[in-house]
């Protein structure tokens, strides 16, 4: 009752004194709390992958393979490890860097590289057609290919490709098979926030129309803004979310299919592909086990991250709208008439980016939704991070705000006796590698099987995995 009445008083003083009320550059009038709520939570560190020239492994995702019973992680630069389900043995799957296969990552800079990866549900299923297949997502130098999606900019600094490979026996130690097949591919007309996850929805139950279907973020295409307005423009793919089934011919350039159930199909002057539309840089779907709701974490601009829910043909803002608040500029948002156009998919959750508690860059980030029972304080939880500073939120996942982020908690890492976040934890483990003090975390989380829950970072190499 005392944190009630505290944070109704707080509310009446920001909002009565001018210097700290509601502002078009910070539209949250509280700031996340930074004790109130905390879940706090233990750690191991779980696996370790190996620098690269002396830099930490960028990771960026995690992701269980049933079916050979390991856990793969990848490195932007092009390696992809398989690591056992006990931490024990981490060894290099393929490097899809390797001039072998004809590739090609580019991966300058902090957002380019190798992006992402999906395993078709059916890798481990001899017989069955998703056999040996699985994805990544790319950005590549080579330009000599024709695109099969461009932005109209006359200028274009790469190409993002989605590439499907097939183990001759998924089982092996190493890749096996030839070099992969291009299912499509993006010019891109800047260097930023350019592709996004790639992933198969887990919850998909055999026989239902969502088995084996790939979705893909496509980010905005760069610069600032959204300059050449492409996120609301269902005739472009960038700004959007696509669902697509990679064993299928019935798209356009017949190296794909289009699901019958796309919510656009037959749509004149839309993209079949696009499942959903309006995002910036959307950096992490999850998939609720319990409903099969997806939520995805998208990159604000300058002002407001956020996550929503994601339903068939949903439009969720951007760049007319960022969060719940109208886009005005990169350096302001309107206050009034917040979330007034009831065609859009407006944040569950959203947080301020120059909230006292991070960096002066912040990026949505996470995102799992926990139904186990292994953590029990972290049971039907939402849980999303803030990836530079990498603090680790939650919410709850069976009573969803209606967005802003006065429902936002945190989650501490308990470390040897006191609560720490997890480029607290980094900086610790960098001075213990005898490495400068990482300044941000790049956190990614990821879960694994019997629900474990993964941290992945960029500044030390090392997957963590919580505990209770």
């Amino acid at each position: 009752m005392q944190t009630h009445i505290a944070r109704f008083m707080t509310a009446i003083l920001l909002a009565a004194s001018p210097a700290l009320a509601q502002t078009p550059t910070d539209p949250f009038l509280l700031p996340i709390p930074a004790a109130e709520g905390v879940i706090r939570v233990g750690f191991v560190e779980f696996a370790s992958l190996p620098d690269i020239g002396g830099v930490a492994a960028r990771m960026m995702n995690l992701i269980d393979e049933p079916g050979t019973r390991r856990l793969f992680v990848n490195d932007m630069r092009g390696p992809l490890y398989s690591v056992s389900y006990d931490g024990k043995s981490v060894a290099l799957y393929v490097d899809i860097n390797d001039p072998k296969w004809g590739v090609g990552v580019q991966s300058m800079g902090r957002e380019r590289g190798f992006q992402n990866f999906a395993f078709h549900p059916q890798f481990g299923q001899a017989g069955a057609p998703g056999f040996g297949k699985f994805y990544t997502y790319t950005d590549t130098p080579n330009m000599t290919p024709a695109p099969d999606f461009t932005s109209g900019n006359a200028m274009a600094t790469h190409d993002t490709v989605l590439l499907e490979w097939t183990a001759r026996t998924p089982g092996a130690a190493t890749y096996d098979g030839v070099p992969p097949r291009e299912l499509f591919r993006l010019r891109q007309p800047f260097g930023n926030h350019n592709a996004g996850y790639l992933g198969f929805n887990p919850t998909a139950a055999p026989g239902s129309p969502d088995v084996g279907l790939l979705y893909a973020g496509v980010a905005d295409g760069g610069s600032g803004g959204d300059p050449l307005n492409m996120a609301q423009n269902l005739g472009s793919a960038f700004g959007k979310i696509f669902r697509i089934d990679p064993l299928g011919t019935n798209s356009r350039s017949k190296k794909y299919g289009i699901p019958a159930d796309n919510p656009f199909v037959g749509t004149p002057g839309a993209l079949p592909e696009i499942y959903a539309y309006g995002v910036r840089n959307p950096q992490r779907f999850a998939w609720d086990p319990r409903n099969g709701a997806l939520f995805v974490s998208d990159i604000g601009q300058n002002i407001v991250e956020e996550v929503s829910r994601v339903a068939r043909g949903a439009n969720l803002g951007w760049n007319q709208w960022e969060g719940s608040f109208r886009f005005i500029s990169r350096t302001e948002v309107g206050l009034e008439n917040r979330r007034s156009d009831p065609k859009v998919t407006y944040p569950i959750v959203e947080w301020g980016q120059i909230d006292p508690l991070l960096q002066p860059q912040s990026a949505a980030g996470g995102l799992v939704v926990y139904r186990g029972s292994q953590i029990p304080q972290l049971a039907n939880r939402l849980i999303f991070a803030d990836m530079p500073s990498g603090e680790i939120f939650h919410v709850s996942v069976d009573n969803l705000p209606d967005g802003g982020q006065d429902a936002i908690r945190r989650i501490l890492l308990r470390h040897e006796g006191t609560d720490k976040t997890l480029l607290q934890v980094i900086q610790e483990k960098n001075k213990a590698q005898g490495k400068m003090p990482a300044t941000r975390s790049d956190l990614r989380i990821s879960l694994g099987p019997d629900n474990q829950v993964f941290l992945l970072n960029k500044g030390d190499g090392t997957i963590r995995m919580l505990t209770r």
